[in-house]
């Protein structure tokens, strides 16, 4: 499902950090070492169909790398 974040993510929190991530080597291959997190956060989404709704996403994230990998786990509305 793709979708475009409207506004900030709020509540943000660390899931996992470093070694604790299942998928580290792969998220290393692919976009290059870093201080890998796995975070989670609220936010208002625009989806394909053009309706906005809130959920809850999570997301991997390395300084100087960046977000990658955005998922939505639950809608909140």
């Amino acid at each position: 499902m793709d979708f475009e974040i409207v506004g900030e993510i709020t509540a943000i929190e660390a899931i996992a950090i470093g070694n604790r991530i299942r998928v580290l080597r792969d998220l290393e291959r692919r976009y290059g070492k870093g201080r890998w997190r796995k975070l989670k956060g609220n936010a208002i989404l625009r989806l394909t169909d053009g309706s906005l709704r809130s959920a809850e996403i999570h997301w991997y994230e390395a300084h100087g790398i960046g977000r990658r990998r955005l998922k939505i786990k639950a809608f909140l509305d």
